[in-house]
């Protein structure tokens, strides 16, 4: 399958007799990638594939979208590979020919960062990002460890969509608690919300439309992942509350369905987060091991949803771990 793949990628980049480049710059994806539009709204979004990223998604497992305004074009998110940021910005230039000025960064996780390669590729894009995504690269600007194993992980396992040409892009800008944009008709708020899923995480707000791009903080009927160092499920369910005030008309999940139903999508998540914890606690207060808690849990609800194998085991330790910690520091005092 990889010689297949790779012999596809040379022969797309073949030029035509004139010179002209037919094909994109990075490899092909051969699924390709779909845009909906917010009824009535300038702002589209793709729906990436609920699953975790492998060859049969190529990677594509999160949610993205941009917003247009009078002056220009804001980006949210980048997708997992270059060539889904390169399939990402060519949409984008089918609905319009402005400008993108703004690339914003949920946070610093893989699947939501690679394809800003192609923005700053192809772009002269001013990129954003809370001010902790630069936890993900060390003082000179070289791919952290976590950061570097992550690509290492990667390059196997979504080649040849992510290769040895593939890097981390930091942020051109970045925010402490709260940023606004106002670009021509449109005002768009970006808010801390981290650490949660991650310890950059961000939201933005679309005014007057009443988008909100949540991120991974919510992540609408999928299991999400909070097994990294960086997770604090107690700041998680407390950004949840944050979501419930800002009542958006429209929410857009770092993954999952987008979906007029924002309190919905935002009970799940919390919902999904709460029993954990409380599964967990039951085991931390007993002194019952991790693997016989687990095993006894009843998770009928959650079994059959997508990415549960892969995320779910991992989740419920790192909770358990979190609130192991908290009960040990609890009974010192």
């Amino acid at each position: 399958m990889k010689r297949l793949l790779a012999a596809a990628w040379i022969a797309a980049c073949m030029v035509s007799p004139t010179g002209a480049q037919t094909a994109p710059p990075y490899p092909p994806i051969t699924l390709p990638l779909k845009l909906d539009q917010v009824p009535g709204k300038p702002v589209w979004y793709s729906t990436g594939n609920p699953g975790i990223p492998g060859k049969d998604n190529e990677g594509n497992t999160s949610n993205a979208g941009f917003v247009v305004t009078s002056d220009g074009v804001v980006v949210f998110d980048a997708l997992g590979t270059p060539s889904l940021g390169w399939a990402l910005l060519q949409q984008i230039r089918k609905h319009t020919d402005k400008k993108i000025r703004y690339v914003v960064a949920s946070h610093y996780h893989a699947d939501h960062i690679y394809g800003l390669q192609a923005f700053r590729d192809h772009t002269d894009a001013l990129i954003v990002a809370q001010e902790r995504s630069g936890e993900y690269k060390d003082n000179e600007g070289i791919a952290d460890e976590k950061a570097s194993q992550r690509l290492d992980q990667r390059r196997g396992a979504l080649f040849p969509w992510v290769d040895s040409n593939t890097r981390v892009v930091p942020p051109d800008i970045t925010f402490r608690e709260r940023m606004t944009i106002v670009l021509g008709d449109r005002r768009l708020t970006l808010f801390f919300a981290g650490p949660a899923h991650s310890s950059s995480d961000m939201m933005m707000m679309v005014e007057p439309d009443g988008v909100l791009f949540a991120g991974d903080i919510v992540q609408n009927s999928r299991i999400p992942f909070m097994n990294s160092d960086d997770v604090s499920t107690a700041q998680w369910l407390d950004a949840l509350g944050e979501v419930e005030k800002l009542d958006p008309k429209f929410i857009i999940p770092g993954h999952g369905s987008p979906s007029t139903g924002a309190k919905q999508a935002i009970a799940f998540t919390r919902d999904y987060i709460q029993y954990l914890r409380k599964t967990m606690a039951a085991a931390v207060q007993n002194w019952t091991d991790f693997d016989a808690a687990y095993s006894q849990a009843d998770w009928s609800r959650y079994r059959d949803m997508p990415a549960f194998a892969s995320n779910n085991r991992g989740n419920a330790y790192r909770i358990f771990l979190e609130l192991e910690q908290s009960q040990f520091k609890a009974d010192k005092r």
